[in-house]
């Protein structure tokens, strides 16, 4: 099914960050940039102004009908997302039971396992109300430590500034990187944070806009394929190698290795997806040197191989 209709389900009180999201990514028009144009409907159960709290209200502009033939319904966190209205929930199975996309952003899965769509499902929500999701969707698998997870047609996503991940995920697999990465540029946002398919969990790579490694860390994602030892980036950094290290940890929350070995990855998967270069150039160019290598670090991170990675994400470059 073609991503072309929106259906945002709103329920009161409307939380609007996570409204936003949804309308950032999918609701304004950027056809000038060659993004595709989204049919975007605004769903309310409600035929009234929806109290989203300090004084603001939201009025939507479609009842629950509009749902019935979107491509994705995607419904964003609200206070009261665990007792949504059987009107609501039926919207919701209707949507499942013919095929479309469906997404929660943050308390939003809530709804979602109020539905039973996620029984014998993976998801997640905000870390803080990870347990209790799980406690209410017994047949659910909660993973609380993942940014967004997608499961056959359904994908939840954690708090807040997570669904503009998911949400930008899904236009990948829709409509290919090129997208989402204009997109992405727009909204001033890494274009995907993730580490790979493993269960269709996906994780964070870490930014690099740290404070005082900031120009090194750009420096490092200009020359992924130059080979470097700590030692190095310490002088580079003009720092000991033990401050470096304990420096980099604390600003970046993982190690030097580490890191670089995420944005490698992160360098082949965008070879792999928009360029003809074979694995053993994507190897080279993404700093791993060989293709075995490639192999073995690109499957631990994300759990499926370079070949097969390009098969399933392949767009045009």
């Amino acid at each position: 099914m073609a991503l072309r209709s929106v259906a945002v389900l709103l329920q009161e009180p409307v939380a609007l960050f996570e409204y936003g999201v949804l309308t950032e990514v999918f609701g304004l028009d950027r056809t000038d940039e060659g993004v595709p144009a989204f049919d975007y409907r605004v769903c309310s159960e409600e035929d009234r102004p929806l109290d989203a709290r300090n004084g603001t209200s939201v009025t939507a502009a479609h009842r629950l009908e509009a749902t019935e033939d979107a491509d994705l319904v995607a419904v964003p966190a609200s206070p009261s997302a665990q007792n949504p209205s059987p009107a609501v929930v039926a919207a919701l199975r209707a949507a499942d039971a013919r095929g479309a996309w469906i997404m929660s952003v943050c308390s939003g899965a809530f709804t979602l396992g109020a539905a039973g769509l996620l029984d014998g499902r993976s998801c997640t929500t905000h870390w803080r109300h990870a347990a209790e999701l799980a406690e209410l969707n017994p047949a659910a698998r909660v993973d609380p430590d993942v940014l967004y997870v997608r499961d056959g047609n359904v994908i939840t996503s954690a708090g807040t500034a997570a669904g503009i991940d998911a949400a930008l995920h899904l236009v990948r697999l829709e409509h290919g990187a090129g997208v989402a990465n204009t997109i992405s540029r727009r909204m001033v946002v890494p274009p995907h944070r993730d580490g790979g398919q493993r269960q269709y969990v996906e994780r964070p790579v870490p930014s690099c806009d740290a404070e005082s490694l900031g120009p090194l860390l750009q420096w490092m994602v200009q020359h992924l394929d130059e080979a470097f030892t700590v030692d190095d980036l310490a002088r580079r950094a003009t720092m000991s190698p033990r401050t470096f290290a304990r420096r980099f940890v604390a600003e970046t929350g993982t190690t030097p290795h580490q890191w670089l070995t995420d944005q490698r990855v992160l360098r082949a998967r965008h070879l792999l997806e928009e360029t003809e270069l074979s694995v053993e150039e994507v190897a080279r160019d993404a700093g791993f040197g060989s293709a075995a290598l490639l192999r073995h670090h690109f499957t631990k991170c994300t759990g499926i191989s370079p070949t097969a990675f390009r098969t399933q994400h392949r767009v045009s470059a």
